[in-house]
């Protein structure tokens, strides 16, 4: 069977019409917060999900591999990552003491503190750029959305990290 053409009745079907939103959306809304995070605060958005993970996460570490896929990243995209926090102190390498392959990603008090300074300031941010456009019916709504589109554990997570 061959694929679709591309018309212009293909582009407002209803699931295009919402990815194309939602990528525009995310791109835009990942532009202005990312903005203000690094010039309040020297974090890029993954660098911030990166010490928000590893706070949240049981002895403030995670896997390297495990912080990758809750980042969305590749295992070479998590490296470089983690090389700028290790870098600024932020982060640092702990290995299993009972399997010395394993090598984690660690939170550091300077992690913690930097964190715990730029996260009111980073929600208020969040807040105030959906908050101005969308009602708390709507909010919900599309969180609610988004979620179904999400793996399985993803929304148990948000709903954990306060965010559902």
């Amino acid at each position: 069977m061959r694929p679709q053409a591309f018309t212009r009745h293909t582009a407002a079907r209803p699931a295009v019409r919402a990815w194309t939103a939602l990528l525009r959306a995310n791109a835009g809304a990942a532009r202005a917060l990312s903005s203000s995070l690094e010039a309040a605060h020297g974090l890029t958005l993954n660098d911030y999900e990166a010490l928000q993970s590893l706070a949240d996460a049981e002895g403030r570490r995670l896997k390297r591999v495990d912080l990758a896929r809750r980042l969305v990243l590749t295992p070479s995209g998590v490296t470089r990552l983690l090389e700028g926090l290790e870098a600024a102190g932020l982060v640092e390498r702990a290995t299993c003491e009972s399997d010395l392959r394993i090598t984690y990603a660690q939170l550091t008090d300077a992690g913690a503190e930097r964190l715990e300074a730029a996260s009111c300031g980073h929600e208020g941010s969040i807040c105030a750029l959906f908050e101005e456009r969308l009602s708390d019916d709507e909010l919900v709504a599309l969180a609610e959305a988004l979620e179904l589109l999400s793996g399985p554990g993803d929304a148990a997570v948000a709903r954990a990290n306060g965010f559902g």
